[in-house]
């Protein structure tokens, strides 16, 4: 797709106006941002659904892969991939320690938008640009960082790269992760070219670094209904992704009277529209957004219903009581039905409270003195991950249609551009001062 588009509303001037430039002014965003996202906009796209569907250690991955590489070279950048296929892109010696780290990943969910992932990515690359033009000096290495399998859209295990390298998945675990069609985690990196057998946690690499600050396109409106480009975030709400297995019995659609039917489709029907009225009674979220069903047949009752459950709230004990309830809701169901219920926990992330001081500090950079809007988020990242190791940062950019992980997923060229100025201006007084 093209790059970013200016708003059809007026809100171009905003982003701008806040930080007293215009793109393509001094200071502000350069022209490399725009040629970055040219270059990256096809890759991956969907022809018919306009979305994107980059998959971990797939074709679509590897062409963005390469692009991070030509990007990192192209700065004269010190480039590495690290056991767990994660890129790097270094100004300064890594060694050095107390590292400003910036980015976020590339890949996908299915028929994503543009702008999840990327745009921390690219404007990661035009901050560095940005800096170097202003003629800042740093006194800390910096480094522009892709997180490999973010959204786990293939393997079903979310932000895989930063787990294995954060210690918060095990090898062994890693190993046996496997897509709809089979392929293992190991399988799928050396078809790609990389080691399996190095992945793991990567402690060393994390001790080097002393600050990641992540740009990320907001995945809601809060911004742009307070009329703000951009903004940080105070907490990742916990969440977790839960599997449901329905067990009844295959039989004929035809001839198999409704009162003989052991059919897991009802089971799973009600337990869909529980997942909404308990999310809605506690002020919480779930979600069934992906099901499998066995056998399949258009005329045949099914044998098996897979459901997976997204789920998050506020706070931990309310996350909890919501999935019980659910859980709760389809076991009693499935009794009815004849149909038995097993209910597996495939991943969950606590509640991600950002280290108040920095946060706080990138609040004020962001906005030159004046800070800028903090806000919780229910999505997870990579820098909710990377917290538990190192102090770790969000900025949001405005997304005027609140749409994320479809192709609506927006954010203004005017926007972006003050995501990158903001960006700068915290890496500067991160590891210039």
């Amino acid at each position: 797709m093209s790059g970013p588009q200016r708003g059809a509303t007026g809100q171009q001037g905003e982003g701008a106006d806040r930080h007293g430039t215009t793109p393509g002014s001094p200071g502000a965003a350069p022209d490399s941002f725009r040629t970055m996202w040219r270059d990256l906009a096809g890759i991956g796209r969907h022809p018919s659904s306009g979305g994107y569907r980059r998959f971990a250690w797939t074709a679509a991955d590897t062409d963005c892969r390469a692009w991070f590489e030509e990007q990192a070279r192209a700065r004269g950048l010190a480039y590495e991939v690290d056991r767990n296929g994660n890129q790097w892109a270094w100004l300064g010696d890594p060694a050095a320690g107390d590292a400003v780290v910036t980015g976020s990943h590339l890949d996908s969910v299915p028929d994503g938008g543009a702008f999840d992932g990327p745009l921390g990515v690219v404007s990661a690359f035009a901050a560095v640009d940005e800096l170097r033009a202003r003629g800042a000096d740093p006194n800390k290495p910096l480094a522009v960082v892709n997180f490999g399998d973010e959204e786990g859209a293939r393997f079903g295990l979310a932000c895989v790269g930063s787990r294995l390298t954060a210690g918060q998945l095990d090898v062994e675990r890693a190993r046996e992760l496997r897509d709809a069609d089979g392929v293992s985690l190991p399988q799928a990196m050396e078809r790609a070219g990389r080691d399996p057998e190095a992945i793991g946690p990567d402690p060393e690499r994390l001790a080097r670094v002393g600050a990641f600050v992540e740009l990320h396109v907001e995945q809601g409106r809060a911004l742009d209904l307070g009329g703000h480009p951009v903004g940080a975030a105070s907490a990742i709400w916990p969440h977790g992704r839960w599997r449901f297995d329905f067990r009844g019995e295959a039989n004929h659609a035809g001839t198999t009277r409704l009162e003989d039917r052991r059919d897991p489709m009802l089971t799973y029907a009600t337990t869909v529209l529980a997942a909404r009225k308990k999310a809605r009674l506690a002020g919480a979220l779930a979600t069934f957004g992906k099901v499998a069903v066995e056998p399949g047949g258009v005329n045949a009752i099914a044998s098996l219903v897979r459901g997976w459950l997204d789920s998050r709230a506020a706070d931990e004990q309310t996350l909890a009581e919501v999935v019980t309830a659910i859980e709760q809701t389809a076991r009693e169901r499935g009794q009815r039905d004849g149909v038995t219920v097993d209910v597996v926990r495939e991943s969950f992330t606590p509640v991600v409270e950002f280290a108040h001081e920095l946060r706080d500090t990138v609040a004020a950079l962001a906005g030159r003195g004046r800070p800028v809007p903090v806000l919780p988020t229910g999505a997870g990242h990579d820098a909710g991950i990377l917290s538990a190791r190192v102090p770790t940062a969000m900025l949001f950019v405005r997304n005027p249609t609140g749409v994320s992980h479809a192709p609506a997923e927006h954010a203004a060229e005017d926007d972006c551009a003050a995501g990158v100025t903001a960006l700068a201006d915290v890496l500067e007084g991160l590891a210039c001062r």
